[in-house]
């Protein structure tokens, strides 16, 4: 199933084992690579470190009260876990980057994803267009199919536009004019 992405901000991580609210989400840590969020980063009373993360292979499910995991033990420091240290680091934030073609045509900005629930893998950007543009256009939905290159500054897209070939001017003309003729012919049987 798909989900918005920002509808996982800001929800409740409940414990299994005490059936209490745990943390809060905070963010998304993506991988840029890949697009999957690896980690949420959260807040809460209970968490001993700061800044702490619930790590996806640790939610057990999520629902509509929050993302539920085993217990608190499962909340992890920066320094535990180095794959999440690595990605937290880029500070790759993928709202609010910038949208172009191939062809460096500005496209617009990411303002929300689609996140696949069952691997944490984002399927789908929405990009909203320019103020110009938003008035007659409404907002691009774009797979990760159709994404070719992903830095901090822009996601460049597959193009749709086809090139358009020259147009050639004719060497000669390429058609003759059946009531016109270069000489006139005659007949020698007639003679």
């Amino acid at each position: 199933m798909l989900i918005l992405g920002s509808r996982l901000i800001n929800i409740p991580v409940m414990g299994l084992q005490t059936g209490s609210k745990l943390a809060v989400t905070k963010r998304p840590i993506i991988d840029p690579s890949n697009l999957t969020v690896i980690a949420y980063e959260v807040d809460g009373p209970l968490l001993s470190e700061r800044p702490s993360f619930i790590r996806i292979a640790d939610v057990r499910e999520l629902s509509d009260i929050g993302l539920i995991i085993d217990s608190s033990d499962e909340f992890v420091g920066i320094k535990d876990v180095i794959s999440i240290q690595k990605i937290y680091e880029l500070n790759f934030n993928l709202i609010g980057i910038g949208v172009v073609d191939e062809m460096k045509h500005k496209l617009g900005k990411v303002a929300d994803y689609s996140i696949d629930t069952d691997s944490f893998v984002i399927q789908q950007i929405n990009a909203n267009r320019g103020i110009i543009r938003s008035l007659t256009e409404t907002t691009l939905l774009i797979h990760r199919s159709q994404i070719i290159e992903i830095n901090d500054y822009k996601i460049i897209v597959k193009t749709t536009a086809k090139k358009l070939s020259p147009i050639e001017k004719p060497t000669k003309l390429t058609y003759m004019n059946p009531f016109r003729s270069q000489s006139p012919q005659t007949d020698s049987t007639e003679l």
